[in-house]
This record gives structure tokens, sequence and C-alpha cells, in this order.
């Protein structure tokens, strides 16, 4: 049995963020399809009904592009289409001409409220608490896929 050493401990514990990483955006993904949204989708919504509560709030793009995991110009993309979709609405910063605001509609208030639920039982069951894995740093940790099977085992022996 071989000694793992620091530096293959911490890649391994990276390679297993990005496991649940993927295996969370691909359940979250399949949980919205029918809605019409994806996980970039739904997250894009998600932080604009947090940002404002009420009605015809207001977000800059530019404070999304860190919060949500996407360039720039694929940001603007999909805010084009949600756009499209009529779930959001874009206005020129008066401030900044720069600047460009981004405000959900009621149909995408409406629309965000609906599948919450959808997202965050996806969240409870792939990132819970009594996911074996969900001790940070937790050696011997492994994430569980959507049936219940592993789908990563990150032990100390390297199995």
């Amino acid at each position: 049995m071989a000694v793992m050493t620091a530096g293959a401990r911490l890649e391994e514990r990276w390679r297993s963020i990005l496991s649940v990483h993927a295996r969370t955006m691909c359940e979250i993904d399949r949980a919205l399809h029918l809605h019409g949204l994806g996980a970039s989708d739904f997250e894009v919504l998600d932080i604009l009904a947090a940002e404002g509560p009420e009605e015809g709030a207001q977000c800059r793009v530019q404070n999304l592009v860190g919060r949500v995991h996407l360039s720039q110009s694929a940001l603007s993309r999909l805010i084009a289409r949600l756009e499209k979709d009529g779930l959001v609405e874009r206005s020129m910063c008066a401030e900044d001409r720069r600047g460009v605001w981004v405000a959900l509609t009621r149909r995408g208030r409406d629309l965000h409220a609906e599948v919450l639920p959808l997202q965050r039982a996806v969240l409870a069951r792939m990132l819970g608490d009594d996911q074996p894995w969900s001790g940070a740093g937790q050696e011997g940790a492994h994430a569980v896929g959507g049936e219940g099977e592993p789908v990563l085992r990150a032990g100390v022996d390297g199995q």
C-alpha cells in the first residue's frame, strides 16, 4: 500500500470537488430541463431573485460575472437568451453608459419560484450533510450518484 503525499491528497480532494460539482450541475440540468432551463440559467435567475426580491429590482451584469461561473461573453449570451424567453429585461445604466442592468420579469420570477424547490432538492440530495463525503477535508470521502452508486471514491489508499 503506497503512502500518499500531501500533494497527491490535495490533488485527489480537488478532483473530488470537481466530480461532485459536475454531477450536481448535470442533476440540476436534468431536473430543470422540462421547464426549459439549465443549471446556469437557473443560477442567473436565482441570483437576480436574491439580489432584489421586489419586482423591478435590478442588478448590474458586471456584478453577475463574478458570481456565475461563465465568461463575460457566455454570460451575455445567456442573458440575451433569457431576455428573448421573456424571463429578464436589460436596460442601460444611466450612471455608466458601458454598464447594463438586468432584472427579472414577472414571468422570470414566477418560473424561478416554480423551479426553486427542484433545484434545492437536487442540492440537498447531492450535497446534503448526510453524504459521506460532506465533511470538509475528510479523508476516505466519496461522492454518491443519483441512484446511490458511488461515482468517486477518494480513500487514503488511493482506491
